[in-house]
């Protein structure tokens, strides 16, 4: 525009209204008026308010200078334009004065007398440009602010699903622990049944090694052996369950509790608040040791969470003899709780314990309200 303006003064320079100046003043003067505003993106306020001031102060020098440059029009809309879309409105708004005041005193310079319609009408296409760009600034603010709220929003949900992640990487890790821990448990417990069942025989070997006559001395020397070779045993798994046992573990010198001990378990629950009732179907019979224990363990779990979590205020637990396995239900009356809110840890090694045995386990809110934990321990009968 600013070299469309100077062609303009050349090729219009005989015009009557054309401007007095010489052509080595005016032709500079466009280009000092112009000049500014290739600095406008590092000056955004300075560089198009310079173009007004520069275009008022030109007046004093030919008042048809800018009047008759009909292309420097174009470049007072667009200089217009960009004071309105300043980001600081105390700037536009000092933009806008800029803008009419060094218009006024433009048209005021133009030689012969103006109507008020000149000025409220030409000034009105500059302020309009202004307001188109204080309009389209009000735009891209509310543009950027909902990219900035979609940003945000984003960034949250990524927040989430890492919260999310953690959550879940912290619930299989204290999984991953609880079934660690009752593995271990369970190992202790078998070994200390091992260990029993193994001095027992090492006592009765030697009881009948002591009975038999001095002519036997070969048989004698066998149970010795054999006697022997069980007391080694013994030796080495008394150091193996010593390294099992965790720092807080004292020696458990009870004997292992089976089902036979659930009227202790009842009475002790009883007193903490959790009233409980049992109900045996099918003709009890001894079951094997090991089994015997989970199916307790099972019944103090089931208890024990009942107690804690649930909120119930009664409890039932039914023990079914059936021929090959052994059926056992704790049912409360609780809100229920679930496997996976964090506090079924115990179920998990619940869970691992009737693994181990090959049985099956279920545990969940019933339908009737309370929670149910019910589960099936396989046996193995002689002459089945």
């Amino acid at each position: 525009m600013a070299i469309a303006g100077m062609l303009e003064l050349v090729v219009g320079r005989d015009s009557p209204d054309a401007p007095t100046a010489a052509l080595w003043v005016s032709i500079p003067a466009i280009a000092v008026l112009v000049l500014p505003l290739f600095a406008r993106r590092h000056f955004p306020f300075a560089a198009p308010a310079a173009y007004w001031l520069i275009a008022a102060a030109l007046t004093h020098v030919d008042p048809l200078l800018i009047p008759f440059v009909g292309s420097l029009g174009v470049v007072g809309l667009a200089t217009a334009f960009l004071l309105g879309n300043l980001r600081d409105s105390r700037q536009a708004g000092i933009g806008l004065a800029v803008v009419v005041g060094s218009m006024v005193i433009v048209i005021d310079a133009i030689p012969g007398s103006q109507t008020t319609s000149q000025y409220v009408f030409i000034t009105l296409r500059f302020v309009a440009a202004w307001i188109a760009g204080y309009a389209l600034r009000e735009r891209s603010e509310q543009a950027e602010a909902a990219e900035m709220r979609a940003m945000l929003a984003e960034r949250d949900r990524e927040a989430a699903v890492m919260r999310a992640t953690l959550a879940e990487r912290e619930r299989e890790a204290a999984a991953k622990i609880a079934v660690a821990e009752e593995r271990a448990r369970i190992a202790r417990e078998l070994h200390d049944i091992v260990a029993h069942a193994v001095s027992v025989m090492v006592l009765q070997i030697g009881a009948v090694r002591h009975n038999l006559s001095d002519g036997l001395g070969e048989d004698k020397d066998a149970l010795g052996r054999v006697e022997q070779a069980g007391r080694t045993a013994l030796v080495e798994m008394r150091r193996l369950l010593g390294a099992m046992r965790q720092d807080g573990d004292g020696l458990e010198l009870a004997p292992q509790p089976g089902l036979d001990g659930l009227d202790s378990l009842f009475d002790q629950v009883g007193r903490a608040g959790l009233p409980v009732r049992l109900h045996v179907d099918g003709e009890p019979y001894r079951l094997p040791r090991a089994i015997d224990l989970s199916a307790y363990r099972i019944v103090q779990e089931g208890l024990t969470n009942a107690l804690k979590h649930a909120q119930a205020t009664q409890a039932d637990v039914t023990v079914l003899y059936g021929r090959n396995d052994v059926q056992i239900e704790v049912r409360d009356d609780g809100r229920g709780v679930s496997p996976t809110d964090g506090l079924g840890h115990g179920l998990v090694g619940i869970r691992e314990r009737v693994k181990i045995y090959g049985g099956e386990m279920t545990a969940g809110t019933a339908a009737e309200g309370g929670f149910v934990l019910s589960t099936r321990l396989p046996i193995e009968r002689n002459g089945s």
